[in-house]
């Protein structure tokens, strides 16, 4: 702090708030006051220093770069907040500050004389906020040189101690640096200093104040450890006391432990002597032992149960009575007890065991035996025995001897045997439930629930038995469907375990079932097998009886409206529809499984009787064996397969999703296309010589050709008659549609060649009358007008009856239209016929034929000069644009 000049002080005397700032000594001496007091003030002295002084523009001020956080840093940080002014953090400018408070002092009447001047109070009394406001102006601007040597020093001799910590230095330039700050607001005018006493005793009051409450705060302090310290005292003296009656204690029991092992021969003595105080007292019982063992055994030989029993637990209170006072010491007098009790045990095992038996005919035993076995069961023993546990070993012999009885080794069934076996079970299971009942509960607790441990027993007796069955040898296919059948149906019956006779207390709900899943689908798929490889033999023999047949020397048999008929059909069908149809009764996964195989073994059956009919044909035709009735029996087999076509929906239950039948509906076309290609094959070896000589001289001048042809076709087809629709008019189709191919391909064949305009019209006119006589022999046999071919001769009639050559263009492309299946190739044939077509004339012709797009066939159209072969043409007539160019 500075004062006016010509007074000089030391310059460590500041305000006591600016000691409180810098954590030393005070006015009052006292120095390093506790931080917490500097928090408190420090506040109040940044308000007043930076807040209330307004300092001047920021660049007139010393800024300090911010110290580390050590110790020490909070009051190097406070007294930087009170030299900067809040955030600006700079020092005020000391080289002005001597000039004001020189300027001050001229002004102002402050004393001379005296180590101390008091500060004029007009200044000091003032409030700091209103220094602004009385147009006291921020100092001068000085340069850094200067500012650099007018920063306040302490003298040597200053009251302050040496640095404490490493930053103690800088923080008291800071604190300097503060006071010249404050030193500067309040000597700035002479008028404020007269409050500076004011500011003084405050902070002396405020000192007290503190030290007043750090005292008391002491104080209270100290006498809580005083408090402290006396009461560890009375707990030290209390275990002290403790430690030594413990000692006492332990000294006493130490020489109590002497004197009990001088004693120990005495004690002994006393034990020795009660135990033959006891034994004398039971000598007279215990000689009786032997004797009472006998007795007990012949009890129990006599099947006196509960006498026997009555003994032995006498025998074994005796044997208690006296291992208590031999301290557990067992006597040889009772070593037969055990065996006699194990004797005994296994009477009632026996009794129990044949429960059945023994409940029509000796009630009385069975209920001495369960008597027994409860009894034993509230026994208890003094003596360490192992539980003999009768009561379970009683339910466990009933339920082995209700299995003995019903599913012993001697019992089980031998190949072929199962169904009586399971017949027996069937009558033999509900007879036994309804004895249970009535005879072997009332002999039993109630919680022994005869009749549920009577129909869990003999249910997984069987489940056991069963599952044995399984594992062992493959079952036949009969003895496979019969255990299914009676598994899942029979015995879950209201003749057996769903009988209404049966009460809750059989509890049957909760059985598991006799055969699991796997077992269930391991005896279907075998029963598939065995079923599948027996219907395929009988197929293989209904197929063989059939081959045979077809060689007769008389035609097939026929049914009352005169088709063609044979078993046949009927027996395949009947084969496959009966293993369908009796897998209903097991299962409609077994049901599924057998019509998935009578649908697979009907397609392989239709192939293989596809297979013999090839062979029969190769065998008429290659002179192996000739058939007196061929083509007869070829169409009885196609009435064969019209039945089977018809009749192939019984096959297909409800259940069924459509589309299955599919694989066999597909094999049933192609053995009818089979049957139809054999019968034309036929009717073409007959033919066949016949268009040989067609066309010719003679076939231009007579019809004789053509009526042999007529003939011979309408004798072929009268064996239709024989055949069901609509396979009759397939037959006739196709028959119609192979003359007229034989027809087209004996007029490509180039054998004839019209030497004039009368030929020409000759064969043309033999065209129209060849049509209309094929024509007519068809329509007589049935076959309608719309599906006939014969039309192609009426058009070829009219490009043989052309006048004019050049106009062959224009009727080659109505043949195409009509016919888009027409080559080059046959064009030239048929122009060959003609005999008169020159060689322009003919790539006219041929190129109309090849002009614009392909024609779309018409609606039902089938193809018919596709079919048609066609000699290969020689090469002096071929021509650029024909095939071979």
């Amino acid at each position: 702090m500075l004062f006016p000049v010509g007074n000089k002080v030391p310059e460590t005397q500041l305000p006591s708030f600016l000691h409180v700032a810098l954590e030393r000594a005070g006015p009052g001496g006292r120095r390093g006051l506790l931080r917490r007091e500097v928090g408190q003030r420090l506040p109040w002295v940044e308000e007043f220093c930076c807040g209330r002084l307004r300092c001047g523009p920021v660049s007139q001020w010393r800024e300090y770069p911010t110290l580390p956080r050590r110790p020490g840093e909070r009051a190097l940080l406070k007294a930087k907040a009170l030299c900067g002014g809040g955030s600006t953090g700079r020092l005020v400018k000391p080289g002005e500050l001597h000039t004001i408070v020189s300027s001050a002092a001229q002004r102002g009447a402050a004393p001379s004389g005296g180590s101390r001047l008091p500060c004029p109070t007009s200044i000091w009394g003032a409030k700091p906020g209103n220094l602004v406001d009385e147009g006291i102006s921020a100092p001068p601007a000085m340069d850094s040189a200067a500012r650099d040597k007018t920063q306040p020093v302490l003298p040597t001799g200053s009251s302050c101690p040496g640095p404490e910590w490493p930053e103690q230095e800088r923080a008291e330039q800071l604190a300097r640096g503060a006071a010249l700050k404050w030193a500067s607001g309040i000597f700035y005018r002479p008028e404020q200093l007269a409050r500076l006493g004011q500011y003084r005793s405050r902070e002396v009051q405020r000192t007290c104040s503190l030290e007043a409450r750090i005292k008391s705060v002491v104080q209270s302090y100290l006498e809580g450890v005083k408090t402290g310290v006396w009461q560890l005292a009375q707990a030290l003296e209390a275990v002290r006391g403790a430690h030594e009656a413990l000692g006492q204690a332990h000294g006493l029991l130490r020489d109590m432990a002497e004197a009990a092992q001088t004693l120990e021969p005495l004690r002994e003595q006393v034990v020795q002597h009660k135990q033959l105080q006891a034994l004398s007292q039971l000598l007279p019982r215990l000689r009786a032992v032997p004797a009472a063992v006998a007795h007990t055994q012949t009890l129990i030989d006599a099947q006196r149960l509960l006498e026997a029993y009555v003994s032995l637990r006498e025998l074994e209170q005796l044997q208690e009575e006296t291992c208590a006072p031999l301290g557990g010491l067992e006597l040889p007098v009772f070593e037969g007890l055990g065996p006699l009790a194990e004797a005994l045990g296994q009477a009632v095992e026996a009794a129990a065991g044949a429960a059945g038996q023994l409940a029509r005919e000796d009630p009385a035993l069975l209920v001495a035996a369960v008597r027994v076995a409860e009894v034993d069961a509230g026994r208890t023993t003094s003596l360490e025995q192992a539980p003999r546990d009768w009561r379970q070993r009683c339910l466990r012999a009933l339920q082995q001897g209700l299995e003995r009885v019903h599913f012993g080794t001697s019992l089980q069934p031998g190949p072929g045997a199962l169904a009586k076996w399971l017949e027996a079970l069937r009558v033999a299971l509900p007879a036994e439930l309804a004895m249970a009942e009535a005879l072997v509960a009332p002999c039993c607790p109630p919680h022994y629930k005869v009749v549920q441990l009577w129909a869990h027993t003999l249910h997984d007796g069987l489940r056991r038995c069963l599952q044995q069955r399984l594992e062992g040898p493959e079952l036949e296919e009969a003895d496979t469907f019969t255990l299914l059948h009676w598994a899942l149906h029979v015995y879950q019956g209201p003749e057996m375990m769903g009988s209404l006779e049966l009460g809750p207390e059989a509890d049957v709900s909760d059985l598991e079932p006799l055969l699991t899943l796997e077992n269930i689908e391991q005896l279907e798929a075998t029963f598939v097998a065995k079923v599948q490889a027996k219907v395929a033999q009988w197929l293989q023999k209904a197929l063989d009886g059939e081959v045979v047949e077809w060689g007769r020397e008389q035609e097939p048999d026929t049914d009352l409206s005169g088709f063609y008929h044979s078993p046949l059909p009927a027996i395949v069908l009947q084969i496959l529809e009966e293993n369908i149809r009796v897998t209903r009764m097991v299962s409609v996964s077994l049901q599924q499984r057998m019509h998935g195989m009578a649908l697979s073994e009907l397609s392989t059956f239709l192939r293989s009787f596809s297979d013999a009919l090839i062979r029969f044909s190769r065998d008429h035709f290659g002179g192996k064996a000739v058939v007196p009735h061929y083509v007869p029996y070829l169409l009885a087999t196609l009435n064969h397969q019209l039945a089977l076509s018809s009749s192939v929906s019984v096959l297909q239950p409800e259940w069924v999703v459509p589309g299955v039948l599919a694989p066999v509906e597909a094999e049933l076309d192609k053995l009818q296309k089979r049957i139809c290609r054999l019968v034309l094959e036929a009717l073409l070896a007959e033919l066949q010589p016949l268009f040989a000589a067609l066309p010719s001289r003679r076939w231009l001048s007579s019809p004789e050709l053509l009526d042999d042809v007529c003939e011979r076709t309408a004798r072929f087809c009268q064996n239709f008659r024989h055949v069901r629709n609509p396979a009759v008019q397939l037959l006739l189709v196709e028959a119609e549609r192979t003359v007229v191919l034989q027809y087209l391909s004996a007029l490509m064949q180039g054998r004839l060649v019209c030497r004039g305009a009368d030929e020409r019209t000759q064969a043309a006119e033999r065209l129209q009358h060849d049509a209309a006589q094929l024509q007519e022999l068809f329509l007589g046999l049935g076959l309608e007008e719309s599906v006939q071919c014969v039309p192609v001769l009426l058009a070829l009639k009219e490009l043989l009856n052309l006048r004019d050559p050049t106009l062959l263009g224009l009727e080659v492309a109505g043949l195409r239209q009509q016919f888009p299946d027409v080559s080059e190739d046959h064009v030239s044939a048929l122009l060959d016929l003609r005999g008169d077509v020159s060689r322009e004339q003919r790539l006219a012709a041929l190129s109309s034929l090849r002009a614009g797009p392909q024609p779309s066939p018409p609606a039902g159209h089938r193809a018919l000069f596709s079919l048609v072969p066609t000699p290969a043409p020689s090469v002096a007539s071929c021509f650029p644009s024909g095939s071979c160019a």
